[in-house]
């Protein structure tokens, strides 16, 4: 099968949830299913980290859900790898996309600290999208 080459994402990244049990989670992802600790930021309900999964996919969790559950779930986010982040968000705002930020470029205050450069988006039925580009997670 051809790849188109307008395509602008390389696969998915990670799937972020907040939490109301942060430690329950990590747990749970970690000795249940086997996960890796990769990197890890923050403090209290301000706590991240990312879990590896295998195959370049990872589970972002972050700390801070309230005590009542959503309709919609945990879920935060779907976030698609990417070598360019600018071109992504290009292509998905020229596809009808809302913008709901730019491309910035982020250090995660991991140990060591961890240089991403993301953006997000909102789809046609209002997914949240980030396109994540990093070589290091």
């Amino acid at each position: 099968m051809a790849q188109n080459p307008a395509r602008h994402i390389n696969g998915y990244h990670h799937a972020a949830l907040r939490v109301r049990d942060f430690a329950a989670s990590v747990r749970f992802y970690e000795a249940g299913l086997g996960c890796v600790h990769r990197v890890s930021w923050g403090e209290g309900n301000g706590r991240a980290i990312m879990l590896d999964l295998g195959n370049g996919n990872f589970m972002e969790i972050f700390a801070g859900a309230g005590p009542d559950p959503r309709p919609e779930g945990s879920l935060l986010h779907l976030a698609f790898r990417t070598g360019d982040c600018d071109a992504a968000l290009s292509a998905a705002r020229a596809a009808g996309a809302r913008v709901t930020k730019e491309p910035t470029t982020v250090t995660l205050p991991s140990s060591p600290p961890v240089v991403v450069r993301v953006a997000f988006c909102m789809g046609p039925d209002g997914e949240v999208i980030e396109f994540f580009q990093s070589a290091d997670v």
